[in-house]
This record gives C-alpha cells, sequence and structure tokens, in this order.
C-alpha cells in the first residue's frame, strides 16, 4: 500500500512540476501589447474624456494600461487578442479618422451600449473595477451626445446620384437591388435615433428571423437581409409622444460572406429619399458601413436585434 502511495506522489509531483516550467516558460513568449502613436486623439469635454479613458481606453486605443495580472500567460494572450480587437472596431487615438458623421454615429452607439450595460464588459469590470460607469456617468455622455447631435435631418437626393428609372428598381454602386418586398418580411426591431432626430423600424427575411430564433447569428447565414426604414421624427406633441413624420431613407444589409468578403461578409446599401436614389458614388463607400457595424461583432455585425442568450 505504501508503494501505492508513493508512485501516486511521485506522478503528482511530476505534473506538478511540468505545469511550473511550462507556465514559466509561458512567460517568455508572453505577447507585449503594441503602442502606436496618437495620430488624431479624442476630443471632447474633460468630464466625457474622463469617462472613456477610464472605461474605454485600456481597450479601445493606443494607450493601453495593462495591470500586473493581465501581463502573466495564458491571461496575456487574451488581454492582447481582446485589445488588437477592440481597436479594429474602433480606437479614440485615431478618432479624426472619422469623418464628422461617422463620429457621432459612433457617439450615438457608445451611449447606447453603455445604458444597456452591454460596455465596459462584466468580465473586464469585474476585474478592473474603476472601469465601471454611474448612472451619472451615462447621463454626462448622453448629453453630450445630444450637444453635439447634428440638426434634423433633411432629405435630398445627391447630385451624384438619379433616382431609378420608372419601371426599374434602383441599384447601389456595389450592385445591391433596392428590395421593395421588405414590407412583407416581420419586424424584428425599433430603435430611436436621438442624436439626429430619426426612429427606424427594422425588418428582417425568413431566414434572418429564423437565425434570431436559433441563436445561429455568429456568422448569419448566407440569405439573410435586414432592411432597416428610417423616418425623420416629429416634434413631440402635448402628452410627449414622438411619431414619425417625412420619410428619410431604406437600408439594407444582405449575407453573402464570399461576395462581400471584404466587408465582413454583408453587402450594404442605402436609398434616400422617396426618389429611392442609391447613396455612394463607387462601390467603395461599403467600407464606411462595415468599419461602423464592426463596434456590432459581438452579434453579427448587426446593430439593434434581439438575440437569443
Amino acid at each position: 500500500m505504501g508503494s501505492i502511495s508513493l508512485k501516486k506522489t511521485s506522478k503528482t509531483t511530476i505534473i506538478t512540476v511540468i505545469v511550473v516550467v511550462l507556465m514559466i516558460s509561458l512567460q517568455f513568449i508572453s505577447p507585449t501589447i503594441q503602442h502606436p502613436p496618437v495620430t488624431g486623439a479624442f476630443a471632447g469635454p474633460d468630464s466625457v474624456t474622463a469617462i472613456l479613458k477610464r472605461a474605454c481606453y485600456d481597450c479601445h486605443s493606443n494607450e493601453t494600461k495593462v495591470a500586473w495580472y493581465d501581463k502573466i500567460a495564458p491571461i496575456s494572450w487574451l488581454v492582447a487578442s481582446d485589445v488588437k480587437e477592440a481597436r479594429s472596431r474602433l480606437n479614440f487615438s485615431q478618432w479624426d479618422s472619422l469623418s464628422a458623421a461617422e463620429q457621432q454615429g459612433m457617439l450615438w452607439y457608445i451611449e447606447n451600449i453603455v445604458e444597456q450595460g452591454r460596455m465596459p464588459l462584466a468580465a473586464y469590470t469585474a476585474l478592473h473595477s474603476p472601469a465601471r460607469i454611474s448612472a451619472a456617468d451615462t447621463r454626462i455622455l448622453k448629453n453630450y451626445v445630444l450637444a453635439v447631435a447634428s440638426p434634423k435631418p433633411v432629405v435630398a437626393v445627391p447630385a451624384t446620384a438619379k433616382p431609378a428609372t420608372p419601371g426599374t428598381l434602383p441599384v447601389a454602386p456595389n450592385g445591391i437591388v433596392y428590395t421593395p418586398d421588405y414590407k412583407n418580411w416581420k419586424v424584428i426591431s425599433t430603435t430611436n435615433r436621438f442624436d439626429n432626430g430619426t426612429m427606424r423600424v427594422i425588418y428582417g427575411n425568413d431566414i434572418a428571423v429564423k437565425a434570431i430564433q436559433q441563436g445561429t447569428i455568429r456568422p448569419w447565414p448566407n440569405g439573410a437581409m435586414i432592411a432597416k426604414v428610417v423616418w425623420n421624427q416629429q416634434p413631440a406633441d402635448q402628452d410627449d409622444n414622438i411619431l414619425p413624420g417625412d420619410f428619410n431613407n431604406v437600408q439594407l444589409m444582405i449575407r453573402d460572406d464570399k461576395k462581400f468578403k471584404d466587408t465582413d461578409g454583408w453587402g450594404y446599401a442605402r436609398f434616400n429619399g422617396t426618389a429611392l436614389a442609391p447613396y455612394g458614388k463607387t462601390p467603395m463607400f461599403s467600407q464606411t458601413c462595415a468599419s461602423c457595424h464592426r463596434l456590432a461583432a459581438t452579434n453579427g455585425f448587426v446593430f439593434d436585434i434581439p438575440t437569443k442568450k
């Protein structure tokens, strides 16, 4: 019996030594987070910047600060991967690379995901408690978004875009054809852009609806289609009800991971005004759409949908 016990102890000791040696070895090949120069920093009020730096910058900027325990492998590998992905979606150190419209849209989305409790990630704040955002912080962010919001949008057909010939359907520069059949699809969500005075109804075709119901959106199946119908808001009435006013545009997303490989497997199109004039001068316009939608990568690059947990 003593011999058997000794053998078990020896095996346990050997395994422990191997694990320790592996852990030590991992430290020598642990990744180092790079800190590229800040090329266009976010410039907002001190109260807003302080919140973003505390809650967002460690992942979403080139000014990443990691705690000592973040540098220990294998955790360091996960941290480096998370930072790389976060920077690809949003980098406050390159804020000036975004157009004014993109900046406004990004601010609106940041405030929304913060208000919904989706960011910062709970797993992150559990170990980095200063990154937690309070209700007061959220109000500061929302007030800032409202302060920098553009006036109520005016629908106009761009000079470079031409309405479709009567009897034909409009076609976006990347070849996506306007799909009037979206009116027969199911409504999957609604959203309110308080920052630019618009409200939206979001539709999904049968493939998209099934993917939501089954939770198969990472990635979405090819053939899924989503339509976002945008209306300008009317001023609130005496009962504070906000109703849709003039039609603004229809936005389409079509899933095809081969045809739209360069934009994360989604094709984007927008048709403006009652003339449904295609937006964009060249197919490259969709790169702007894709860069914004990368913030919603955890939803398969789709904003504002009910996801099955």
